[in-house]
C-alpha cells in the first residue's frame, strides 16, 4: 500500500480527495496538509511515497513546493490536483507523474495511482517533453525527437525542421530518454538511434552519425562511446 500525503489549503477539497483515494483503492492517506510549508516539514520527517498536491496556495504554492522537493534526497512522486489546466507544462517541468483537474473522477485517479507502479522489467515511457520556442511552452512529442545538444547550462532538442530549448539538463534528458531508444554518442549530445542513417568512422576511432532529418544533421560520436554505440546498433 502507498502512503500519500494530501496537500490543500481547502479542508473540503482534502476531505473529497481522501474519500476519492478509499474509492480507487492502493493508497493510504496518512498525512494532511493545509499549506506548503507543513507540507514540507511532514515530508522531512515522513517517507511519504507521493504527494497529492494542490498548486493555488497562499504564500508558497504547490509548484514551488514541487521544486523544493526536487531537491530533497529522499523525494515523493507528486501528483498535482488542481482546479486548473493552464499550469499542466509547468507540471512536466518540475517531473510530476500526473496532473488531474478538479473535478476528479475515480477511474482517473486510479490511471494515476498505476503511474506509481512501474513494473521492473518495462521502463517507464514517457511521451513528451516540455520545451520552449519564442516564449511560448510546449510539449513535443518524442518520437519527433531526433537529437538533443547541450548548451551551457540548457539543451536544445532538434526535430527534423526545428529546434527548441528546454531547460532540463542534458544528464536529465538522456534518464528520461534512453528507454525509447535514446543513446549518449558524445558528453553534449543525446541521439534517437531510430534516425540514424548513416555511421561513418573518422580518425582516431571516433564516428560521424548522419540522421534523417531534413537538413541531414551531423553529430559526432567520441571514442569512448563508439563500442556502446556498436553494441546498441548491432554492429
Amino acid at each position: 500500500m502507498l502512503k500519500a500525503l494530501v496537500v490543500d489549503d481547502e479542508a473540503p477539497a482534502r476531505s473529497e480527495l481522501r474519500f476519492l483515494l478509499e474509492e480507487a483503492g492502493g493508497i493510504e492517506v496518512v498525512g494532511e496538509a493545509s499549506n506548503a510549508p507543513e507540507a514540507l516539514q511532514l515530508i522531512k520527517a515522513i517517507p511519504y511515497d507521493v504527494v497529492f498536491l494542490d498548486i493555488d496556495m497562499p504564500g508558497l504554492s504547490g509548484m514551488r513546493l514541487a521544486e523544493v522537493l526536487g531537491t530533497l534526497d529522499r523525494q515523493p512522486a507528486i501528483i498535482f490536483v488542481t482546479a486548473h489546466s493552464e499550469h499542466a507544462v509547468k507540471a512536466f517541468e518540475v517531473a510530476a507523474t500526473d496532473y488531474l483537474v478538479k473535478p476528479v473522477e475515480v477511474d482517473r485517479l486510479r490511471t494515476a495511482i498505476e503511474r506509481l507502479r512501474p513494473t521492473e522489467d518495462a521502463p517507464v515511457r514517457i511521451e513528451r517533453i516540455p520545451v520552449e520556442k519564442g516564449g511560448r511552452k510546449l510539449l513535443l512529442q518524442v518520437d519527433d525527437i531526433f537529437y538533443v545538444m547541450a548548451k551551457d547550462d540548457y539543451s536544445y532538442i532538434y526535430t527534423s525542421e526545428e529546434r527548441y530549448l528546454s531547460t532540463i539538463s542534458l544528464a536529465q534528458l538522456e534518464s528520461k530518454l534512453e528507454p525509447q531508444g535514446f543513446f549518449r554518442v558524445h558528453r553534449r549530445f543525446v541521439v534517437n538511434l531510430s534516425q540514424v542513417k548513416e555511421i561513418v568512422p573518422m580518425y582516431g576511432g571516433t564516428m560521424l552519425l548522419t540522421l534523417k532529418d531534413k537538413g541531414a544533421s551531423q553529430v559526432p560520436a567520441s571514442r569512448r562511446r563508439v563500442p556502446a554505440l556498436k553494441r546498441a546498433l548491432g554492429l
